[in-house]
């Protein structure tokens, strides 16, 4: 506690004020009567003069009180929210909705409707170390979210995200009949844009696919045999253009920056209109975040838009040639031997993008979450179970609670 003491210059007041008065009374008849009234007049006056100095006079702090205080400030910047560091919980209120009764969750996502027996994948919140998700709810999002525009940017794993958050909304809207596609389109792996409106809140919530968000041109002339597609680095998606006018706007790519998905079917990079063929894919992918970020900021207002890039989701993956997948029935922790270290390429590139840039842009580095839930994968339940998925998640499942994450900050 900080203790308020009182000037020398007030207490030298006060006492003078004492002086005063005890010469002013010296020279006069000393009856009783005078005596007690001239007695109280005193002590009445000082002890009003002492208070009106007290409250007058700012409270000397002193180093004791200045150390005290630090110390507390210390002791609470080392409990600071780091909502990415943390750990899965059991939490029997979860799941948070029903995938089956979502006609926005593609089937292919819906692990217990394509034969998982399992639900305890379900039952899993993301809880911090140091702190608390904010509680889903879902009244005061649709609050929030009403007259906005949404807009998610990336891969397949965007579109997951995008889905999820859709669901979720949807919990909170009695007639359901009143969220719908804009376009009337049905949600397809290949589709380039997918808006759902909630009419009753005026906002909507859209994704567009662009799975490097930089250009894919052409084959340039003389190039090899071997190239046959390429991705210009320097050069934003065409349709960038269409993701500006937004409130929240939430990115995400690295699934595609592979050599099945990029060098084994003749797609090579370029810049300034010329061919990199020894270009590194790490490399590449860092020249195209650099472009990314000069796009965000020379085009949007980020005092309007609140800008997001999700980091990378580790996929589980294993096998000799990496093609086995296998789903494990609980989360892992990290002193198994199944654990995969959580960091990744690709996030540690994001991350240094994004703090080296001028406007504020949030880092979601939901790369650690992701690496304790091998459980959670799509495996073989989904509408092609002949082909194994430990990219993708299941719905409801690890998606929601980066959705959940993203609610925290709006």
């Amino acid at each position: 506690m900080i203790h308020h003491k009182p000037s020398s210059i007030g207490v030298q007041f006060c006492f003078n004020f004492a002086m005063v008065y005890r010469k002013r009374f010296h020279f006069r008849s000393f009856n009783k009567f005078n005596v007690v009234t001239s007695c109280l007049f005193i002590v009445l006056t000082v002890i009003y003069g002492c208070i009106y100095l007290y409250e007058a006079v700012p409270p000397v702090i002193t180093e004791e009180h200045m150390s005290l205080d630090s110390n507390i400030d210390s002791k609470d910047s080392d409990k600071s929210c780091d909502l990415y560091d943390g750990s899965w919980v059991l939490d029997e209120n979860y799941p948070l909705y029903n995938a089956s009764q979502c006609p926005f969750a593609e089937s292919s996502f819906n692990c217990l409707a394509n034969g998982r027996t399992d639900n305890g994948y379900l039952k899993w919140r993301w809880k911090p170390k140091n702190c608390e998700v904010s509680r889903f709810d879902v009244g005061v999002i649709l609050e929030k979210l009403r007259g906005k525009r949404v807009v998610f940017v990336g891969d397949s794993l965007g579109r997951t995200q995008w889905e999820s958050m859709i669901c979720l909304l949807m919990n909170g809207v009695n007639d359901k009949e009143s969220v719908y596609e804009i376009n009337g389109s049905k949600i397809s792996k290949k589709i380039r844009y997918l808006g759902v409106r909630f009419s009753t809140y005026d906002f909507t919530v859209e994704f567009y696919r662009s799975v490097f968000l930089v250009r894919i041109g052409l084959v340039p002339k003389h190039a090899p045999k071997r190239v046959r597609s390429t991705v210009k680095l320097d050069e934003l998606d065409r349709i960038s253009s269409k993701w500006i006018d937004s409130d929240i706007l939430v990115f995400n790519t690295g699934h595609w920056w592979n050599h099945a998905k990029l060098f084994k079917i003749g797609c090579y990079f370029k810049v300034k209109g010329r061919l990199k063929l020894g270009m590194s894919t790490m490399a590449a992918y860092t020249t195209a975040l650099n472009t990314w970020a000069s796009w965000v900021e020379n085009k949007v207002n980020t005092s309007r838009t609140r800008v997001f890039f999700r980091t990378f989701e580790g996929s589980h993956w294993s096998g000799p040639n990496g093609h086995t997948c296998n789903v494990t029935e609980n989360p892992l922790v990290q002193s198994s031997s199944e654990y995969n270290e959580s960091r990744s390429q690709f996030s540690d590139i994001i991350k240094e993008v994004v703090n080296n840039m001028s406007v504020p842009v949030t880092t979601m580095y939901v790369t650690p979450m992701g690496s304790y839930r091998s459980d959670a994968h799509v495996g073989t339940w989904s509408d092609n179970p002949t082909v194994p998925d430990c990219s993708h998640w299941c719905l409801p499942g690890v998606p929601d609670a980066w959705n959940e994450i993203l609610f925290s900050y709006i």
